[in-house]
């Protein structure tokens, strides 16, 4: 067979079902050969290789197999690059493949700038921000590639790997049975520190278990949480990770710069902080890290030890493991009496109900009811994406993807393209404001050419919002490029559902969005929902540079936060 068919029948023993590409010259035999292959393996037409790439990665996060993403070369190969970053970034198994030109006609050595058309040394530019990129030299090595790439993009610390493969070696015919393959070592498991964990678990008092994206990558975001439940410690999350505790009835929401005050405020007072799968960056920590959970012991667990060496404090103790290892042993720990602690809790958060309650979180929440409990929810980069995290009433079972560490606007709609296909083609629902839409709007074609029932929640606020807010703190008002008044358009997007056959529905109220038939969440085909909000908007509470997280803006009443700051265990909080 031809390396090409190889590769294809490879993907299928893989379990690869999906994949995802735009046409090019270079990757013509690739194309060929999924045809050939249709019945077992489907190629879902993208309309922007950026787009293809995101639909790689939300195949992957919603599916936890390995998405697949293909192009040409030269720029077909370099438009992959913003999700190749998004992939690596946030810990999404992916696997790249490119075209690259003949090996007669490739540079090689030779001191000039390129010989064949559209040759671009792809393997070069995405070493960075892959965890392995490796271009084809010779056909019998693509079992071996193939075998490396696959175990690299999911063990450890998952990411992207890429393989860039010259167009005469896509037609060279091999004999697969005379390939030589890589086999992967496994590493050993410590246990040594879990023993340590289970003891200072057992003597705090007010213990505090956070959550981060890294226990969705490993797939073990239930047995965390369930540990959790069992324990009945309290949970924080990142924002990326705002769904992995969805349904626990002592889940506070997520820390960090945009994160719930009574969250902040628990981080501030627990004595005993568990990081299971959390960077702990900037957004999260503040930039003074003394600050952070100033009165805890700090343990943290993730399998990236490059992750660990960014402390908090020089105290604090690492544990470099698989989480689905660390979720057994906290789910074997013998639960201690909380309950104090857990009343302190939710003290806090009575006192601090409904404190930011503002008109786009209130218009994101009332979608909370129709979308259905076994969805997969995908937020863009920017305003939306924060109302998403901090008003969407998540069920267990739900499951929001974000852009997390590369922040990529345009993420959103091919995101669920991916995840709907992943799903056997369940609903999706799609948030994404006017400028992250019109990053990557082509995409509507393939939703509305495949017929997915992905649900498009666009939230319109005329603006780029978050560069808007920063502007009006920092620039005296000057709203370059952000505005209509700077420059900025956004169209007509009952005439954009139009062209491209979707559904379409105007809300300017909430009782618009009461108003809707909870059925087109359920049903099989794509809609679009704009939601106009004409005044200035903004995501607060918001952290002010250097403060405590806890401290956030508009700052809450001085009483009220001493009051909250000098509550404790065993004090009348009422």
């Amino acid at each position: 067979m031809t390396v090409s068919d190889y590769i294809v029948e490879y993907l299928i023993s893989k379990n690869i079902t999906d994949v995802f590409g735009y046409p090019g010259g270079m990757v013509t035999y690739f194309m060929d050969s999924l045809r050939k292959r249709s019945s077992e393996i489907t190629s879902h037409l993208a309309y922007h290789e950026q787009g293809a790439a995101f639909a790689a990665c939300g195949y992957a996060q919603a599916s936890g197999r390995v998405g697949v993403a293909y192009a040409t070369s030269g720029p077909g190969a370099t438009n992959l690059v913003t999700g190749i970053c998004n992939a690596y970034f946030d810990s999404i198994p992916t696997l790249f493949l490119t075209g690259q030109v003949n090996t007669f006609e490739s540079r090689g050595r030779k001191n000039v700038r390129q010989c064949g058309f559209q040759e671009t040394d792809i393997v070069s530019i995405v070493k960075p921000v892959a965890k392995y990129s490796a271009k084809i030299e010779k056909a019998e090595d693509i079992k071996y590639q193939l075998d490396y790439a696959f175990d690299t993009a999911v063990s450890g610390r998952k990411g992207p790997v890429l393989l860039d493969i010259p167009m005469d070696i896509f037609r060279t015919d091999i004999d697969p049975g005379m390939l030589k393959g890589y086999s992967p070592a496994f590493p050993e498991t410590p246990s040594g520190q879990m023993d340590l964990l289970a003891g200072m678990l057992c003597r705090s008092k007010k213990p505090l278990l956070l959550l981060g994206n890294g226990i969705k990558a490993a797939g073990a975001a239930d047995e965390v949480s369930g540990a959790a439940e069992k324990l009945g410690i309290p949970v924080v999350t990142t924002m990326i990770a705002v769904d992995a505790a969805a349904g626990y009835k002592y889940n506070y929401g997520f820390i960090g710069a945009y994160g719930s005050r009574t969250a902040n405020f628990l981080v501030s007072k627990c004595d005993l902080l568990i990081s299971v799968g959390a960077r702990l960056d900037v957004r999260q920590v503040g930039a003074k890290r003394e600050n952070f959970a100033p009165s805890a012991k700090i343990i943290r667990i993730d399998i990236d030890a490059g992750e660990l060496d960014y402390a908090i404090r020089e105290d604090e103790v690492h544990i470099c493991t698989d989480i689905k290892n660390a979720a057994g042993v906290l789910g074997k720990i013998k639960a201690g009496d909380y309950s104090g602690w857990i009343n302190l809790c939710e003290s806090i958060k009575e006192k601090l109900a409904g404190l930011d309650d503002r008109r786009p979180n209130r218009l994101v929440k009332e979608f909370s009811r129709m979308i259905p409990a076994d969805a997969v929810i995908t937020a863009d980069v920017g305003q939306n994406q924060v109302w998403v995290a901090q008003s969407l009433d998540l069920r267990k079972g739900q499951r929001v993807l974000f852009s997390g560490g590369h922040g990529a606007m345009g993420y959103s709609l091919p995101a669920a393209v991916g995840a709907c296909i992943a799903s056997s083609k369940k609903p999706a629902v799609c948030f994404s404001g006017d400028g992250g839409m019109q990053m990557n709007i082509q995409e509507l074609m393939a939703v509305s050419n495949e017929k997915l029932p992905v649900k498009i929640i666009l939230l319109n606020n005329y603006a780029l919002g978050m560069i808007r807010h920063f502007q009006e703190m920092y620039f005296e008002g000057n709203y370059t490029q952000t505005t209509a008044s700077g420059g900025y358009a956004v169209p007509d997007f009952s005439a954009v559902a139009g062209a491209y056959g979707i559904k379409y529905i105007c809300c300017e109220r909430e009782e618009d969005i009461r108003s809707i038939d909870r059925t087109v969440f359920e049903n099989s085909g794509p809609v679009l929902i704009e939601v106009k909000i004409k005044e200035d908007t903004y995501v607060f509470p918001k952290l002010e540079f250097g403060k405590p997280n806890q401290d956030q803006e508009p700052l809450l009443e001085r009483k009220l936060y001493n009051e909250i700051n000098e509550m404790d265990i065993g004090r009348n909080n009422q």
